[in-house]
C-alpha cells in the first residue's frame, strides 16, 4: 500500500508540476522527432539533449531525458510501416511485417497494432518495474563494495559480449574508453595521470565530451563522407490510425505476453536494450509462435513482438539504473550521466533516501508512455513530414548542439578541441566498424569501478581475492569469467563452412 501511495504522490508531482508536465511533452515530441529522422539515432538525441538539462533540477532533466527515451522506441514504427525506412535499429524488424500489411492496403491498422503494442507493453513493463524495484534496493543495500565492483564489471561485460565477431574491437573500445576515464586527478591519491603537461587535460575528461562527440559529430561526420542524401518520401495514401478490435488482440494475446516479457527481462540486462529485445522476441515468435510460419507477410504478430518488446524494455531498463546505479541500455547510461551532473548517484540509498524522486521518475514513466501515445496517434502526419528536412540542415544543427554541450559542460575552450577529437574518433570508429557503445559506458562507468576497487582494496588490506572468496561477489565474478570467456570461445571458434 505504500508503494501504491508513494506512486499516486509521484503522479502529482508529474501532473499537477508545469515544469514537469512541459518536459514530459517536450521530452515526447523530441523523441518521436528523433525516431522519425533515420540520420539521427535515439541515444545520439538523448546525448544532444543532456546539455540543456543543465539549469534544471534532477527531476525535470531525468523526466525530459525518460520522455525521450519512451517515445524514441515507438516513433520509429511510422516511417519503418510507412516507407521502409527504419527511423532506428530497433524498428527493423518491425517492418518486415508492418510495411507488407501497409503495401497491401492496410497502413492504418499495422499503425493501429503498433500503438496498441507499444503502449500495453509500456504499461505492463512500468508496472514490473515498480513492483521489482523495491526488492532489488533492498538487496542492493546488503552489498558492499566489492559486490558493487563486480556488479559494474557485469555491466561493463555486457556491453562487450553483444558485439558477437567484434569481440576483439569491442574489447579495444573498452579499454579507450576506460583509459580516458582515468585521465586527469586520481581521486584516491591527488596525483595527475596521463595529462602530459596538458592544461586541458588535467582536469579530466568528463563522459559528456566522449558521449556527444563519437556519437554526435561522429555520425555527422560519416554522414559527410558518404554525401547520401535523405531519401525522397513519396505518400502512397491517406495517413492515419487504426486501432485493433477486441477480437483481433484477444489472438494474438501470448504473443504480447510472450515479448513483454521479453523485453523486460533483456531492458534489465545491463547493455543490452530496445534492438536486441526486438530482434530476440521477433525471433521468438519466428520459432514459437502459432503463425510463425507466416511472419515476414504481413501479420500482426510481426508488429505487436518488436514493438511490445521495444517499448517494455524502457521499464527493465529503468531498474537497473535507479536501484544500483547500473544503465541496462544506451539511453539509460546518458540518464545515469544526468543524474552523476546534478550530483546524485543511483542506487539503494537515493532509492530510500529520495523516494519521492524515485516514484515521481516511475510516474513519468506511465504519463509518458500514455503521452506517447496519444501524441503519436494525432501526430502523425506531421511527424512523418520531418523526413523532408535537408540533411546539410539536421547535421548542422547537430553540430551546433555539439558544441554548445561542449562548452556548457565547464565553460572551457579547450573541450571545444576534445569533443573536435572524439568527433574524429566515433568517425573511425564507424569507418572501421569498432563499437561505439563500449567506450562510452568504459568513460561512464570507468570512474565507478575504480572507486568500488580503489575502496575494496583499502578495506580489505589489499586482499583482491575478496572478489572471489564473498558469496554474492563470487558469483556474480564467476559469472562475468564464464561469460567472457564464451565470449571468446563463440567469436573465434572455427566456422562452419
Amino acid at each position: 500500500m505504500d508503494v501504491f501511495l508513494a506512486l499516486m504522490q509521484g503522479f502529482q508531482t508529474v501532473l499537477l508540476d508545469p515544469v514537469n508536465l512541459l518536459v514530459l511533452v517536450i521530452g515526447l515530441v523530441l523523441g518521436l522527432i528523433v525516431a522519425v529522422l533515420p540520420g539521427l539515432t535515439l541515444v545520439m538525441g538523448v546525448v544532444l539533449a543532456l546539455p540543456f538539462t543543465y539549469g534544471m533540477g534532477i527531476l525535470p532533466a531525468v523526466i525530459l531525458l525518460t520522455a525521450m527515451y519512451v517515445s524514441g522506441t515507438y516513433g520509429g514504427a511510422f516511417t519503418s510501416i510507412l516507407f521502409r525506412i527504419p527511423g532506428e535499429p530497433m524498428d527493423v524488424p518491425l517492418l518486415w511485417d508492418g510495411y507488407p500489411m501497409a503495401r497491401r492496403g492496410e497502413p492504418a491498422l499495422a499503425l493501429g497494432w503498433t500503438l496498441f503494442s507499444a503502449l500495453a507493453g509500456g504499461l505492463v513493463a512500468a508496472t514490473a518495474m515498480v513492483a521489482l524495484s523495491v526488492p532489488v534496493a533492498r538487496l542492493a543495500l546488503a552489498l558492499s563494495t566489492p559486490e558493487y565492483f563486480a556488479i559494474i564489471l557485469l555491466g561493463l561485460l555486457s556491453v562487450v559480449t553483444l558485439a558477437g565477431g567484434a569481440l576483439t574491437k569491442a574489447l579495444i573500445s573498452l579499454a579507450l574508453g576506460l583509459l580516458f576515464a582515468t585521465v586527469g586527478t586520481d581521486p584516491t591519491h591527488g596525483a595527475l595521470r596521463y595529462d602530459f603537461g596538458l592544461l586541458l587535460l588535467a582536469d579530466g575528461i568528463e563522459y559528456l565530451l566522449v558521449m556527444v562527440g563519437a556519437y554526435g559529430l561522429g555520425e555527422v561526420l560519416t554522414r559527410l563522407e558518404q554525401r547520401g542524401e535523405t531519401a525522397a518520401i513519396t505518400q502512397g495514401g491517406a495517413i492515419a490510425t487504426r486501432l485493433p478490435n477486441f477480437a483481433a488482440v484477444l489472438k494474438v494475446k501470448w504473443t504480447f505476453v510472450r515479448s513483454a516479457l521479453v523485453g523486460f527481462i533483456i531492458g534489465v540486462i545491463p547493455g543490452a536494450g530496445a534492438t536486441i529485445a526486438s530482434f530476440v522476441s521477433y525471433g521468438i515468435e519466428g520459432q514459437y509462435g502459432k503463425n510463425r510460419g507466416k511472419l515476414g507477410t504481413g501479420i500482426a504478430d510481426g508488429i505487436v513482438a518488436p514493438q511490445t518488446a521495444a517499448t517494455s524494455s524502457v521499464g527493465g531498463a529503468m531498474v537497473p539504473l535507479l536501484t544500483m546505479g547500473i544503465p541496462g541500455s544506451g539511453a539509460t547510461a546518458i540518464i545515469l550521466a544526468a543524474f552523476m551532473l546534478h550530483g546524485v548517484q543511483p542506487g539503494p540509498h537515493v532509492f530510500f533516501k529520495s523516494a519521492d524522486l524515485v516514484y515521481a521518475i516511475f510516474a513519468s514513466v506511465f504519463v509518458a508512455v500514455i503521452g506517447m501515445c496519444i501524441i503519436g496517434y494525432f501526430a502523425i502526419k506531421l511527424l512523418v513530414k520531418v523526413l523532408a528536412f535537408p540533411e546539410a540542415i539536421t547535421s548542422a544543427f547537430v553540430v551546433m548542439f555539439c558544441f554548445m554541450g561542449a562548452l556548457a559542460s565547464r565553460s572551457t575552450i579547450g573541450d571545444l578541441w576534445l569533443i573536435a577529437v572524439f568527433g574524429i574518433i566515433g568517425y573511425l570508429f564507424e569507418r572501421y566498424r569498432f563499437p561505439i557503445a563500449p567506450m562510452v559506458l568504459g568513460a561512464i562507468l570507468g570512474p565507478l569501478a575504480e572507486s568500488n576497487f580503489m575502496t575494496t582494496m583499502i578495506s580489505f588490506a589489499n586482499d583482491w581475492t575478496v572478489f572471489f572468496t564473498r558469496p554474492v561477489s563470487g558469483s556474480i565474478m564467476a559469472f562475468n569469467v564464464l561469460t567472457l570467456a564464451y565470449s571468446f570461445y563463440s567469436s573465434w571458434r572455427p566456422k562452419d563452412s
